[in-house]
């Protein structure tokens, strides 16, 4: 590491850090998050910015506010920056696969030796015994040459030999699962997933990778614990709609990235990792193990329920947007039968509303009154039907007892019009809400 990288690295633990970026920075990118520690140790892209949400937390420690909850936590970025600003912190999240991925950094405070013996011991076994990949599913067969795959089941059935529940085995698990696309020679970008026919120019073999992912994972261990308090924040596998593990009256500040209102499958995002794991045989199994947890915010969750589209619609919790919802519910559900596609947006966005409905009301019960939210949204126009996303989930809010809402654009999206679906310009913001 450079001089001026260790420097950078370690102010960001330092008490009161100092950061050129400030809030009015855009919240909802995740790319300066790959060369922070901690944060970097698994991609997943469905995050946003680690500076951003700590000039956030520090601005509102300041006035008071000193127990922040994220109901969306994701892989734990904002739970990990009130950690370090010294601050309690509850995070939730409902996708199985990236819940673990959280409580594995969360662990950063363990053993660094205890780490490497570990990864070491792992390695030398995989070394010493290789693994032929027996009708391996076919997504495996796509992304990596049988050579790669040998190597990469050599270290998962190493890992299964060994491993122990203990927290130098559970942060192998995630140095094995981060290492899957850096060893993949054709595209894995995170959005659309996988590109059989790109290449790429730069792999890690797998043994290498591993032991390069766990160097890494010790080195920002050991800087981070430098600068460790006694904060140590709360984390579990949960449904924002309930909230069933948080104390009423807990939060003074929510910050959180909801799932957006735009079809993206955010079970399909782990779709390899958890192929590898052998979570899943296929992507027909990601409902069961993975959807059927989340809120409904993409076509491939309700295709099932189009015919209740309707019966949702007529739900209680809709009544502040009832008008407005049915109209684009109904235009959505004509444009669909023009469309070859025909997907059930319909159905989706009527579902999303109602779910993010239900987040609210627990949101009014965990937040104590005078709590400040904050939301990173983004718009949505399925077919070109524009949804009016911020303003209805602020409606929303005020139904389930918040007293104000406010929106902040931070950024235009959907301008670059080649290969786009439709031309409806789109933004993405942050939805502030108070009371």
């Amino acid at each position: 590491m450079v001089k001026g990288q260790a420097a950078t690295q370690l102010a960001l633990y330092e008490p009161n850090p100092t950061r050129e970026q400030e809030a009015s920075s855009t919240p909802s990118t995740f790319l300066d998050n790959l060369s922070l520690p901690i944060h970097r140790w698994f991609r997943y892209s469905a995050g946003f910015s680690a500076l951003w949400v700590r000039e956030l937390i520090e601005r509102e420690k300041a006035v008071g506010r000193r127990s922040v909850f994220d109901p969306f936590a994701g892989s734990g970025t904002s739970i990990l920056e009130a950690e370090s600003a010294d601050i309690d912190a509850f995070g939730i999240e409902a996708h199985p696969f990236v819940a673990r991925i959280a409580r594995a950094k969360l662990l950063w405070r363990s053993s660094v030796d205890s780490l490497l013996q570990f990864s070491r011991l792992l390695l030398k076994r995989a070394e010493a015994r290789t693994v032929e990949p027996t009708n391996p599913p076919k997504l495996l067969q796509e992304c990596f040459p049988t050579t790669v795959l040998r190597r990469l089941f050599s270290l998962r059935e190493a890992w299964n030999a060994v491993q122990d529940g203990s927290p130098a085995s559970e942060l192998c698990w995630l140095a094995l699962m981060a290492i899957l696309r850096e060893c993949s020679p054709v595209g894995t970008a995170q959005w659309q997933y996988v590109l059989p026919n790109k290449a790429k120019a730069n792999i890690l073999e797998p043994f290498r990778a591993f032991e390069l992912k766990t160097a890494l994972f010790a080195s920002d261990m050991a800087l981070r614990q430098r600068f460790a308090n006694g904060r140590v924040p709360k984390f579990r596998q949960d449904d924002a709609r309930v909230c069933r593990e948080v104390p009423d009256g807990w939060a003074e500040l929510v910050v959180t990235s909801p799932p957006y209102a735009n079809n993206y499958d955010y079970a399909d995002a782990t779709r390899l990792e958890m192929t590898f794991a052998g979570q899943i045989r296929g992507w027909g199994d990601l409902h069961t193990a993975v959807r059927k947890y989340l809120v409904r915010s993409c076509s491939q969750h309700v295709s099932t329920i189009s015919p209740e589209t309707e019966n949702i619609l007529a739900e209680p919790e809709l009544s502040p947007i009832r008008d407005e919802i049915q109209a684009v519910c109904r235009r959505l559900a004509a444009e669909r039968e023009i469309h070859g596609g025909k997907k059930t947006y319909h159905t989706m966005v009527a579902a999303y509303f109602s779910d993010m409905a239900r987040v609210w009301a627990s949101l009014r019960r965990v937040a104590k009154p005078g709590a400040l939210v904050c939301f990173v949204v983004g718009d949505s126009a399925p077919y070109g039907v524009y949804v009016a996303v911020e303003r209805w989930l602020g409606e929303l809010a005020l139904a389930a007892g918040f007293h104000s809402y406010s929106f902040e654009k931070t950024r235009d999206r959907n301008v670059k019009w080649k290969n786009r679906k439709h031309r409806v310009p789109l933004k993405e913001g942050r939805l502030w809400v108070e009371g």
